[in-house]
């Protein structure tokens, strides 16, 4: 402990920096207060973004199959398994005796669903006895395959795969909007 010179008393210095335990009790149970207010906020927002990454992830699949159906000349398929949450790409015609080596699968997110729909009045082009889309060699969506593919979370939020017009692929609409 240090004296002063003047006084003779002991120095505070110690004392100026540091909090009190009743200081840190208060500054712990606002923090509480705090965060128990913004997690169920934040969960939804998480939730939401579960959805939306998994709108993106299957649109972006979408286009790297007609990519790779322009590039190689052949046709592929990108199907699409609701039962097992599962959705994957490959070659329509595999070569013979052969697993496509380029093929993708994923898996939904847990919290998601998928539905797929036709609204043309025809059967649905399908691949491995599931719904599927089929790009044709010239990158163009097959008549038959499936206009709208809705995603929605556990939370009652949907989001829409629509395919475009002029069949050349497919856009992310918001049911809320």
């Amino acid at each position: 402990m240090m004296m002063t010179l003047a006084t003779g008393n002991p120095s505070n210095r110690r004392r100026a920096g540091a909090f009190t335990l009743i200081e840190l009790i208060l500054v712990m149970t606002l923090l509480v207060v705090v965060v128990s207010m913004v997690a169920p906020k934040m969960s939804g927002f998480i939730r939401g973004r579960a959805l939306d990454s998994e709108a993106r992830r299957f649109q972006a699949l979408a286009h790297a199959g007609q990519s790779r159906a322009v590039s190689e000349g052949m046709p592929m398929m990108l199907w699409m398994d609701a039962k097992n949450g599962t959705y994957g790409m490959e070659e329509e015609t595999p070569a013979a005796n052969s697993a496509d080596p380029k093929a993708e699968q994923v898996s939904i997110a847990e919290n998601v669903q998928l539905t797929v729909q036709s609204t043309s009045g025809t059967a649905l082009t399908t691949f491995h006895n599931v719904p599927a889309i089929r790009f044709t060699a010239d990158g163009m969506i097959d008549e038959n395959s499936p206009q709208t593919i809705c995603l929605t979370d556990t939370a009652g939020g949907s989001l829409w795969l629509v395919a475009l017009k002029n069949r050349t692929g497919y856009e992310i609409r918001d049911t809320s909007n």
